[in-house]
């Protein structure tokens, strides 16, 4: 749960190039990283959401879509 009591998951997200890293909502996502990267790095996409919470949800795609069944 979020600080301010949303019940929207939030996600991780680090700029390298900059030294930060924040929470954002999911639904802003995509937003954030976008204005982010084509504010401060020329639209380089510098800033990503967390590269462990990155992985861990492709492995959970993965799974969930059966791709690693034997057939």
């Amino acid at each position: 749960m979020s600080a301010d009591g949303d019940d929207e998951p939030t996600v991780p997200i680090v700029c390298e190039e900059c030294g930060t890293s924040t929470r954002v909502p999911l639904s802003d996502l995509a937003d954030q990283l976008e204005r982010h990267n084509r504010t401060r790095h020329d639209g380089e996409e510098a800033a990503r959401v967390d590269p462990a919470i990155a992985d861990r949800i492709a492995d959970l795609v993965v799974e969930d879509m059966g791709l690693l069944e034997d057939e």
